[in-house]
């Protein structure tokens, strides 16, 4: 299984995350699943880390090319 198929999108890792956490305090959480819980939400904050940074990326390199120079189109 790939990190794409276990990792569908920003927001859906974010309201696994939830999820997770909400598991994570309730009064009646599985000590035998916490290692689980915990590890899959590693992986989420990993997944989530990294879209926000490629996602910044992509906003620098598109506000960079305002300033670059149109070209005349005109002929």
């Amino acid at each position: 299984m790939t990190e794409q198929d276990t990792n569908p999108g920003y927001a859906a890792a974010m309201t696994e995350l939830a999820e997770i956490l909400e598991q994570i305090e309730g009064d009646d959480v599985d000590v035998d699943a916490l290692s689980v819980l915990v590890t899959r939400a590693v992986e989420l904050i990993r997944f989530c880390r990294t879209r926000i940074e490629a996602t910044r990326m992509e906003v620098e390199t598109v506000i960079a090319a305002l300033d670059e120079p149109v070209a005349d189109q005109t002929g």
